[in-house]
């Protein structure tokens, strides 16, 4: 993918709220009231999300998308919200249901971003419009919204070498665990990490890890350590929280007492408070309440023909391998460490500090002034 615009990266404290009006990619000019509707309120949004081993589809993404969905649509548009377990031929079926249900709309979120084009031609042969969400998919999508991937990668990898000091040398030897490589995400994650690591230090190993399991991340770290030795490896690249827990377990089963730098993404509860106790240095704050937010004004925007609306919500272009000028949003990111816990995900309302600092993190939480 390759945007027309490269977002600038979040460094500052994140301080929006959830609500649709503080969020400024909602505050479009302009009276779409006025606009000749082909719709009316009764809108169905099919919603398409690719597994649960992530938590945030079923705690962020959905009940955020249901939500303001009702909220643009006077309580009288719905969501008909599928999930595919980490299936594409799942997925495929879903879709190819909610084609023949004749839903309004569907915000695609692909297993396999190449396998479900097929499906996506089909909706598109029925006159229904498909935007992508979060991960971009290929064939005649009308729209697409996700975080700026590429900035992801570049956030993961320039934190990790501040990790590491300015000392760091190309002697010093990293583990790249990267993403589903069904994932177009993953690769551009990827990307970016590697233009910030490449020619600093020596990528001493690096797995594309299948379906993004914490079980597969975990094994391919304990290859790893056999290959380089559990004491030479400075620094561990994970594309994102889940894999992180995986190779932390790997790095502490073969004897880690003082665990390496270690990235993260998606702010996950438990990946927060590995930051707290030290265990993994960083993560990647996606704001998924702007994300989804902005997903469910533009479809409805999209079905009920606000075209002035729709366009300043998508003010960015990508490309697919099978599409060129797609219209984008791309939110941007906030590099997690513990510095700025309670400037991002607690006063965003993602979590409470009582969620963060149990008893078993209440010393470290004192520690850095989580209270």
């Amino acid at each position: 993918m390759r945007s027309t615009r490269r977002t600038a990266i979040a460094v500052a404290a994140s301080t929006m709220t959830l609500s649709l009006s503080s969020c400024g990619v909602l505050n479009v000019s302009g009276d779409s009231s006025s606009a000749s509707p082909t719709k009316g309120n009764d809108v169905t949004v099919g919603l398409l999300l690719p597994e649960t081993a992530n938590t945030r589809y079923e705690e962020f993404d959905y009940p955020i998308i249901k939500k303001q969905v009702a909220s643009l649509t006077k309580q009288q548009g719905k969501v008909d919200y599928q999930n595919a377990g980490q299936n594409a031929a799942k997925q495929a079926a879903q879709m190819q249901k909610m084609i023949d249900d004749k839903v309004d709309i569907i915000l695609l979120d692909a297993v396999d971003s190449h396998a479900i084009a097929g499906e996506v031609k089909k909706a598109k042969d029925a006159g229904i419009p498909v935007i992508a969400y979060d991960r971009l998919a290929e064939g005649p999508i009308d729209a697409y919204i996700s975080f700026d991937n590429e900035l992801v990668g570049e956030v993961q990898g320039r934190t990790l070498l501040e990790a590491l000091g300015s000392n760091a040398d190309t002697s010093e030897k990293i583990v790249m665990m990267n993403g589903s490589p069904t994932d177009p995400n993953a690769k551009q994650f990827k990307a970016g990490a590697l233009s910030e690591l490449n020619g600093k230090v020596t990528i001493a190993k690096s797995y594309d890890t299948k379906d993004w399991d914490p079980k597969n991340a975990q094994a391919n770290m304990k290859a790893a350590i056999e290959a380089i030795g559990k004491n030479n490896i400075a620094a561990v690249y994970s594309a994102n929280d889940g894999m992180a827990g995986g190779i932390v377990t790997a790095l502490e089963n073969a004897g880690v007492t003082k665990l390496p730098p270690l990235t993260g993404q998606d702010a996950q509860l438990e990946a927060v408070q590995r930051i707290v106790s030290g265990e993994q240095y960083m993560s990647v704050y996606k704001s998924y309440p702007q994300e989804a937010a902005a997903a469910a004004q533009m479809a409805v925007a999209k079905v009920q023909g606000k075209e002035i609306e729709f366009d300043a919500l998508t003010q960015d272009t990508v490309d697919s391998p099978t599409n060129k000028g797609i219209p984008a949003q791309l939110v941007t990111v906030t590099a997690l460490t513990r510095k700025n816990i309670k400037s991002t995900v607690v006063a965003d309302g993602i979590y409470k500090i009582s969620q963060i600092c149990t008893s078993k993190y209440s010393s470290e939480c004192s520690a850095i002034g989580l209270r």
